[in-house]
């Protein structure tokens, strides 16, 4: 059974209509790609998913509940949880100080330190940075407190938007290390990214947008395999 199901999603911006009729699911404790060129509704999905954005039609169910239109505040304090594009930090904080903003969540507030604890197993240099302010960072490690920063709500599906946008292509390989980490510990991730290359050879599953629309969907080296992929995305 799917702990995140997305059925026939519409939405947009004024009358301009992004989604058209989007469906997707997320199964437990594995790790979905949702990839597809600059424009093709990726973001705008993630927005309408988080409560950031209104659906206009369409269902979303997250743990069994309709969550359709729940306020932001409401999906994460249900651990729906979101690492934003450009990261979003509290840059003139520090980086203690920004992990303890993303444990907002009741029960994330209760199991702050064993948390903060295994975040900085999984992230050790940002315990040697924790005292450090956040916009003093480099754009790898402030990626890396973004990411601490969602793990901190203690989510039961994190949701990653564009997590290699403007990072050198070492640094993208250390990120993508610490998702694999992840999906070994069995939590649920949809990871929507321009880097399709490196999305589809960690991920399970992908889904392929164009337009706002479901273009393709299946396990992800299947999806790698495919002509119309590997010519628009891979430069195969």
């Amino acid at each position: 059974m799917s702990i995140l199901a997305i059925k026939d999603l519409e939405s947009g911006y004024g009358e301009l209509q992004i989604l058209w009729g989007l469906s997707l699911e997320l199964q437990p404790g594995r790790l979905t790609s949702l990839v597809g060129s600059n424009g093709s509704g990726k973001t705008t999905l993630l927005r309408a998913v988080t409560g950031l954005l209104k659906p206009w039609k369409g269902r979303i169910t997250f743990d069994g509940k309709d969550v359709t239109h729940l306020s932001p505040h409401e999906k994460a304090e249900m651990g729906l949880v979101l690492v934003p594009e450009a990261r979003q930090l509290f840059t003139d904080m520090s980086v203690l100080e920004n992990l303890e903003m993303g444990a907002t969540p009741k029960g994330a507030r209760a199991e702050f330190k064993q948390t903060l604890e295994w975040v900085y197993t999984l992230l050790p240099r940002l315990k040697e940075r924790q005292s450090q302010i956040a916009g003093t960072l480099s754009g790898g490690e402030q990626q890396m407190v973004a990411i601490a920063r969602g793990l901190m709500a203690k989510p039961k599906v994190l949701m990653f938007d564009e997590l290699s946008l403007g990072l050198s292509p070492l640094l993208v390989i250390n990120l993508f290390e610490v998702l694999v980490k992840l999906k070994g510990e069995g939590l649920t991730m949809l990871l929507v990214e321009q880097n399709v290359q490196m999305a589809l050879a960690v991920s399970d599953y992908a889904y392929v947008l164009s337009n706002g629309r479901l273009e393709t969907e299946g396990e992800a080296k299947k999806v790698r395999e495919m002509e119309s992929v590997r010519k628009a995305y891979l430069g195969l």
